[in-house]
């Protein structure tokens, strides 16, 4: 079991970056995958990001692609989504999630059993 607490959200002008934190608990947060989702009022959940427990290998979605990153820091116990080149249509609320699937990293929400409990990130034109 992982808790995790997302952070940095907020409002920035289309162009502009922001930087999107979690946070977990525990001491068993290198044993797990981390990931990156968003929903949108209105929209179904989208996939964004995923990272490997070292944090070798990433999957991103294709609407991201190029401009957001996913790192992790385990001593840390965080994950982190960098946004950079950010559109109107990245407005949405952002979900940290962890998985303890073994599988290839792949992008469904199914993988992923703990969330976070998201935050805004809105994006002016």
């Amino acid at each position: 079991q992982v808790q995790l607490v997302e952070s940095g959200g907020g409002l920035v002008q289309a162009g502009g970056s922001l930087i999107l934190s979690c946070a977990a608990s525990g001491r068993t947060f290198s044993g797990y995958r981390m990931g990156w989702f968003r929903q949108a009022p209105g929209k179904e959940r989208e996939f964004v990001a995923a990272i490997s427990r070292p944090g070798g290998d990433t999957i991103y979605g294709d609407a991201v692609k190029g401009r957001f990153t996913i790192s992790r820091d385990n001593a840390k116990s965080a994950v982190y989504l960098h946004m950079n080149t950010l559109k109107p249509e990245d407005t949405a609320v952002y979900y940290c999630a962890a998985s303890a699937s073994w599988t290839v990293l792949r992008p469904v929400s199914d993988d992923f059993g703990y969330w976070g409990q998201g935050t805004q990130v809105t994006v002016s034109s």
